[in-house]
């Protein structure tokens, strides 16, 4: 049977994620997935897609303290809890085509963002009163919201289709990819290359999933997570290797890996890895 084998949550929208053994669902996703985002002044945001070196952001929890660490710089902290953020300004903050309530951490943190990235840069915390809704295109008669992702609360990424790019990588001589890459909620054992593709709903203990949409991927995953930049020698790698098979038709030939997913049942409710998964496919 299939096991969830990987848990990941990005604390900041495109910096580095975390490893994690168990985490808490919510409605709009794993527990303090995306309740960050940096942004310019004006609360536009900021990803891998133009700062490459937010990869080498990197999180942790401490006690009540999301933990802040960048090559040659000092390390940061900040209140995981947006309560405890004391006199923070009210900011509006913009991800892809939302604007949504926000918190603006200080100037402490604008300072070192914009030491970092070499840009004018603040970082925002989602507000605890604000609500950003998941497109019922996708979701009907389901509805949800999420915070700073890109469209939805988890993404799903089966090992095996991972194990199969890493090997058609493999024959091209080019080195293979962590699942870090993909940024991905949940990594699954067990599934077939690819049948995540195919999968409608998906059962993790009292958590009941639904997957609704194909993941459409952007450049992101041709930077090495490690270093903040592709590999001079594969700059274009693994996109490359997909377009040979993972265009789509369903989305004007636009590579997909992955598939996003909503929750039906199961807030309040931790994932652990080593969980059995029942994953139904959807014909």
């Amino acid at each position: 049977m299939p096991v969830l084998n990987e848990l990941f949550v990005y604390p900041i929208k495109s910096c580095a994620g975390i490893s994690l053994r168990r985490a808490m669902l919510f409605e709009t996703g794993l527990e303090y997935d995306r309740h960050w985002m940096v942004t310019d002044p004006a609360g536009g945001m900021f990803t891998q897609r133009s700062h490459a070196r937010m990869a080498l952001i990197r999180t942790a929890f401490d006690a009540g303290d999301l933990v802040i660490d960048a090559p040659g710089m000092p390390t940061l902290r900040t209140p995981l809890r947006a309560e405890s953020l004391v006199d923070a300004k009210p900011m509006r903050a913009t991800v892809w085509r939302d604007t949504v309530d926000a918190l603006d951490t200080g100037e402490h943190t604008a300072q070192w963002f914009s030491a970092f990235l070499g840009a004018p840069a603040r970082l925002a915390r989602f507000a605890p009163s604000s609500r950003r809704d998941v497109s019922d295109e996708w979701t009907a008669p389901h509805a949800t919201h999420t915070r700073f992702a890109d469209q939805f609360p988890l993404l799903v990424v089966g090992q095996a289709s991972l194990d199969d790019l890493n090997a058609r990588l493999s024959v091209k001589g080019a080195p293979g990819i962590a699942a870090n890459r993909f940024r991905p909620n949940l990594v699954i054992e067990g599934l077939d290359a690819y049948e995540e593709d195919y999968v409608g709903e998906m059962r993790i203990g009292d958590v009941q999933l639904r997957l609704v949409k194909l993941c459409t991927r952007c450049p992101i995953p041709s930077i090495d997570q490690d270093t903040g930049a592709p590999n001079p020698a594969w700059p274009h790698e693994p996109l490359d290797t997909m377009s040979a098979y993972r265009g789509s038709d369903q989305f004007d030939g636009a590579l997909t890996f992955g598939k996003n997913a909503i929750i039906l049942e199961g807030e309040g409710v931790a994932l652990e890895v080593g969980q059995e998964v029942e994953a139904e496919i959807d014909f």
